[in-house]
């Protein structure tokens, strides 16, 4: 059975292009001679390193060495690298082989510069990732793990969807607790993740017993690890001894883990310089219960808005939900009770900006105006006349207006579905049908105005008529006391114009017959801008009655009056509502008026006397 174990790997190792030697047929320890052409490098030596290096906290806390692509990374022996990797204090195994040798040399010849960066981000991370390791009672050695997952970008994603610092996948990390939502992912969070990571190592090692499997599981999933040694023939131990059964990418994960142990450890022997702190940066925490925006926050505290965006990157979209729940956010130490103190300016700061509105009402009406006033348009039910056409049944006419077959048959008082060709049905639709307003005066308003333009005209002689109390009966007896007071108010002294939508000062001044000059002058204005209700003085006197040679139709405007009317075609109002057939002095917009000749008001006032003389 043995022997047969051993052919089968032996093959399955030469089928993926691994070769090991063999003595005596035992397998010569694959830590210690691998030749292996199909591993795949992990994702983060394919970093942006110069966007990496354009990170806030390196750019501001961090000094590297910007030579360092230019020197040399010395030649280093096997025996010496064998020896350096021995005297790393780790109770994780770490052997040499070619494959660690391959990811050692990529981090000292082909990525120093990405070395140099990640120096200068352990500086800030490390001791997060120390302290979760610690407080699970895990080899602190495991710290270096996010170097091989994410190169110490915090926001890294890879392209099956992994993210963070630890590369958790969305099902792993809503597995062990972490939140991630449109606006928060903590997968991303420095403290959450790192705290989960350790929990999730150390259920793995209490799997497998072996911390060279548990990391290869980390990587690739317990399954696969568990399918490997299955396939190994079940002895499988460690992770070079199931190998040549791993994914290709889980192959090369444990080398590069050994590779990172060794280059954070040794830079120095190959010219790569420490990452020196420009100034430390302490960090402590606040617990936000409201909704905040960081350039809220940014404002207010005048900080960088990257700082927060590097100290807290597990919010996506640069906001903090803390209305639903308490949210953590990390902020420079000295900024700590600066943000407690300010938290009510913060959150108050340009809120119609960065506040999503609780509660919005729709618009429901739209005013809008023609010549025939303002309107809005409102839902109502109208009745369509529908011709039945070939082919169509009741339920496809239904469908059409939106209604169902069971109202046009009882609008319709039909007993079945049968229709004929041609055949008219009565449809109820609901439509948004133009309404108009209806224009209310203010009488008050109105009477207080003209009662203010006639004692303003007030002769010394009307008010010594006055005092002697002149009986009413010297007053033309064939012209009404109303129509007199009227007439006089509006031929001898200033009207008043409400300004409607969609009125300029050109459209008023013809309408009355004047200049927009006089217009201007009669109101004191100093511009053509007007107001819709605004009331305007309208000098009469000047106005020019147009000519009526015979009789015309007129289209009431929204604030005309009958009295308005008739003194612009210079005819009288007994006259209009004689030729109109009006009993009382009431309008509306868009009504139709018959206006007479102007050379019969007189008599149309004359004859309307009689009439009304007789009917008493």
């Amino acid at each position: 059975m043995k022997k047969k174990f051993l052919i089968l790997l032996f093959s399955g190792m030469l089928s993926s292009g691994v070769v090991c030697a063999v003595e005596k047929h035992n397998i010569l320890s694959v830590r210690d001679v691998l030749v292996d052409t199909t591993s795949v490098a992990p994702n983060s030596f394919d970093t942006d390193t110069e966007a990496l290096l354009q990170n806030w906290y390196l750019q501001n806390y961090a000094i590297l060495d910007e030579d360092v692509e230019n020197k040399s990374a010395g030649e280093v022996s096997d025996e010496m690298y064998i020896e350096r990797l021995s005297k790393i204090p780790s109770t994780i195994e770490m052997p040499y082989n070619s494959e660690v040798r391959r990811f050692i040399d990529m981090y000292i010849v082909k990525k120093r510069s990405l070395v140099e960066a990640m120096l200068g981000m352990s500086l800030y991370y490390m001791p997060i990732f120390e302290q979760a390791l610690e407080q699970e009672g895990l080899p602190l050695e495991l710290k270096y793990l996010p170097v091989v997952e994410s190169a110490l970008d915090p926001t890294a994603k890879s392209p099956v969807g992994a993210a963070g610092l630890w590369q958790f996948m969305l099902r792993t990390g809503k597995g062990l607790g972490l939140e991630v939502n449109s606006l928060v992912d903590e997968r991303l969070d420095p403290y959450k993740s790192s705290e989960k990571a350790a929990k999730y190592l150390k259920e793995l090692y209490n799997i497998y017993g072996d911390w060279s499997l548990a990391i290869a599981a980390y990587n690739c999933g317990p399954g696969k690890v568990n399918n490997a040694i299955k396939n190994a023939g079940g002895t499988g131990k460690d992770f070079w001894q199931i190998y040549a059964f791993l994914p290709r990418e889980t192959r090369g994960y444990v080398p590069a883990f050994i590779a990172a142990n060794y280059v954070m450890t040794y830079f120095k022997y190959h010219n790569i310089s420490p990452a020196l702190a420009k100034k430390p940066i302490l960090v402590d925490t606040v617990q936000v219960n409201r909704r905040v925006h960081f350039k809220q926050i940014a404002s207010v505290l005048n900080l960088p808005i990257e700082a927060l965006r590097v100290l807290n990157p597990q919010y996506r979209k640069d906001v903090i939900p803390g209305n639903s729940r308490s949210y953590t956010l990390a902020l420079p130490s000295q900024q700590i009770y600066c943000y407690l103190l300010s938290e009510d300016s913060i959150t108050g700061f340009d809120t119609k900006k960065y506040q999503p509105r609780k509660v919005v009402e729709p618009k429901m009406e739209q005013v809008a105006s023609d010549e025939n006033g303002e309107y809005v348009y409102e839902k109502r039910t109208v009745t369509k006349t529908h011709r039945v056409r070939s082919g169509e049944s009741l339920a496809k006419i239904a469908k059409k207006y939106g209604t169902t077959v069971a109202v046009i048959k009882r609008t319709n008082g039909l007993k079945s579905d049968a229709l004929k060709v041609g055949q008219r049905l009565k449809i109820k639709v609901t439509e948004n049908v133009k309404v108009y307003r209806k224009v209310e005066v203010d009488s008050a308003e109105i009477t207080q105005t003209e009662d203010a333009i006639i004692k303003a005209a007030i002769t010394p002689d009307d008010k010594q008529n006055k005092e002697k109390k002149v009986p009413e009966k010297k007053v033309k007896k064939e012209e009404p006391k109303r129509e007199r007071e009227q007439r006089g108010r509006y031929d001898n002294y200033t009207a008043t114009h409400k300004v409607q939508s969609g009125q300029n000062l050109s459209i008023i001044a013809k309408r009355y017959g004047i200049t927009v000059t006089d217009l201007k002058a009669a109101n004191g204005l100093r511009s053509n801008s007007l107001k819709v209700g605004q009331r305007l003085k309208v000098p009469k006197g000047k106005a020019k009655a147009e000519n009526v040679s015979s009789s015309t139709t007129h289209i009431v405007r929204s604030g005309e009056s009958l009295y308005l009317i008739a003194e612009r075609y210079g005819v009288t109002v007994n006259a209009i509502k004689s030729a109109n057939s009006l009993t009382n002095n009431s309008i509306k917009p868009g009504q139709k008026l018959t206006i007479p000749k102007k050379g019969a008001s007189k008599n149309t006032s004359r004859s309307s006397t009689k009439s009304s003389k007789r009917k008493r």
